[in-house]
């Protein structure tokens, strides 16, 4: 069985009763957030760039708890005194759950030479595809077919990532039977109607969307 806890913007957990997964803790000063860093308890942080709303506060966190952090290079290059473990897109890394997998996203990502991230992380029977902060690109066709994604987390908020038209086609490009909505509403300039993209998706018939709010857990 695997748990999925949404703490706000890009923030989650995955627990499969043993390890807990976290990604871009985003806690502190989000309007949003369910949590805050000292709440969280996590095995390992997934990182998918550099902007100050993904990183957050990883470095706090994997001090605290002993977390791995997994990230591109450059960006663990601005944390010190964590366990940290680079990866470049492409690469795939074995872990007690299971595995990580980084994949493209297209997106800045703040610090120099650095690239934007997504993961496909195999844990608890289910495969989940944490798009991070990304436009829509064909490739996410690939993701699905290649790594047999049972989960999309996709951003839907626009202006900085792909908004509801694109997030729907991303939806169908991945083939997930689970969609679930991140990065919208944190604030006004990415606000986003989930129920229009829930049902959007759901007309398709291929996928359910559960809208977990910040707070919420769910079972994947």
């Amino acid at each position: 069985m695997l748990t999925y806890t949404y703490y706000g913007h890009s923030c989650f957990l995955l627990d499969d009763g043993k390890f807990k997964v976290l990604t871009d803790p985003f806690l502190n000063d989000n309007p949003v957030a369910a949590a805050k860093p000292e709440d969280i308890q996590c095995d390992y942080i997934l990182v998918s760039h550099g902007h100050f709303d993904h990183v957050g506060q990883a470095e706090e966190i994997a001090k605290r708890t002993g977390a791995m952090v997994l990230a591109i290079p450059e960006v663990l290059g601005t944390m010190s005194g964590v366990n940290g473990h680079g990866m470049n897109v492409g690469g795939t890394v074995k872990l007690p759950f299971g595995s990580v997998k980084m994949v493209p996203a297209i997106h800045s990502c703040m610090v120099a030479g650095g690239v934007a991230a997504g993961f496909v992380i195999e844990m608890g029977g289910q495969v989940v595809y944490f798009a991070g902060d990304t436009s829509l690109f064909g490739d996410m066709k690939l993701i699905g077919e290649l790594c047999g994604v049972t989960v999309a987390v996709l951003p839907i908020g626009d202006n900085f990532t792909m908004g509801i038209k694109e997030a729907v086609v991303a939806a169908e490009f991945v083939g997930a039977k689970k969609v679930i909505p991140i990065h919208y509403n944190t604030w006004p300039l990415i606000a986003a109607d989930v129920e229009e993209f829930k049902r959007k998706v759901e007309s398709k018939g291929e996928a359910v969307v559960p809208v977990v709010k910040p707070g919420e857990r769910v079972e994947l």
